[in-house]
């Protein structure tokens, strides 16, 4: 054998060899199990708030359905926008998740938002919902539904309403409530619940939507009356309240919800996977308890269903958001 040819085998074995490596390699990275390492469970809100207690709530069966650590990372700011935009930049392997909430429904009141929650994201399972409450301050001459709609429409200009913040679920549920019932009921922001609750106890504003959980002490005193929920359904605390659409606002539903997503991209089988060990934690009663504690309904909710659950919440509050003009930074 010449020298030529023998190198020339040689050469050919080793791209065999190094060929057969890079395949094998490969398949193995392609296989490699799910989840291989420990999974970071993304908060767009600081600890201590309703979607910080879901996050950890869930992790804590995730990590016991999948066999590893899970933890929970709050990133707030731009309302959870910041941890959003993180998430859609991680690899898509399922090993960073982000618990949403109802904001991520709303990027049309985002002007400065920098990623897109169709095309970057990929919704994973619904974990709970939660309605908020129609109250008014007992002093208000109105006690009901239909009875709030006639006050409004013949004082206009006269009635305020308080909410949680520019943008929150609360905001925007009573901004649907103005454009169906054909009000105008102004805005008020506060810091947060709580702060609008206790100005609408105090008389500050007349009408309040505000969280089931945080209104309940004030219903059951008599400081506040509820007129209506507004889900779809009655509320388990408020049985005897009506919803708001079966009280005369014909169409209306808004809750907040929980839910998780992860980087567009991420493989089905892992998505299902995380879906299920979701749904199996949910089925606890100990979760199911501490759910129903704060004002949330447990929901199960695959990644089909609740992208098209996603995309109906998308098109109903960019309507909202561009009717009322409202702008969050």
């Amino acid at each position: 054998m010449s020298d030529a040819m023998w190198h020339t085998r040689r050469l050919l074995g080793r791209t065999a060899l190094v060929t057969g490596l890079i395949f094998i390699t490969g398949s193995a990275f392609a296989q490699a199990p799910f989840p291989n390492r420990p999974i970071r469970l993304v908060s767009g809100f600081a600890p201590g708030g309703a979607t910080d207690v879901v996050a950890r709530l869930i992790a804590q069966s995730l990590s016991d359905a999948l066999g590893q650590s899970v933890v929970v990372d709050n990133k707030p700011g731009a309302a959870g926008n910041i941890a959003a935009d993180f998430v859609a930049r991680q690899p898509a392997d399922g090993h960073t998740l982000y618990l949403a909430n109802a904001t991520l429904a709303m990027p049309s009141m985002f002007p400065k938002i920098t990623f897109d929650v169709k095309k970057d994201l990929v919704p994973v399972s619904m974990i709970a919902s939660g309605p908020s409450v129609l109250a008014v301050n007992p002093k208000l001459p109105v006690r009901s539904v239909r009875e709030l709609v006639a006050y409004a429409q013949q004082n206009p200009g006269k009635l305020d309403f308080g909410s949680g913040g520019i943008g929150n679920i609360t905001h925007m549920s009573m901004e649907l409530f103005n454009y169906l019932a054909k009000v105008d009921i102004k805005h008020v922001p506060y810091k947060g619940g709580a702060p609008s609750t206790t100005a609408a106890v105090a008389g500050e504003v007349q009408v309040l939507m505000a969280a089931a959980a945080g209104t309940m002490a004030h219903i059951k005193a008599g400081t506040l009356v509820p007129l209506g929920v507004s889900g779809r359904t009655r509320a388990q605390a408020l049985p005897d309240v009506p919803t708001i659409a079966e009280a005369g606002v014909a169409g209306y539903e808004a809750t907040s919800w929980y839910g998780v997503v992860t980087a567009a991209g991420t493989p089905k089988a892992v998505v299902d996977r995380i879906d299920q060990a979701i749904r199996a934690g949910i089925k606890r009663p100990e979760v199911r308890e501490k759910m129903l504690s704060q004002g949330m309904d447990p929901m199960e909710m695959g990644s089909e269903e609740f992208g098209r659950f996603l995309q109906t919440e998308i098109d109903k509050w960019a309507k909202i958001i561009a009717r009322a003009d409202i702008r969050a930074e």
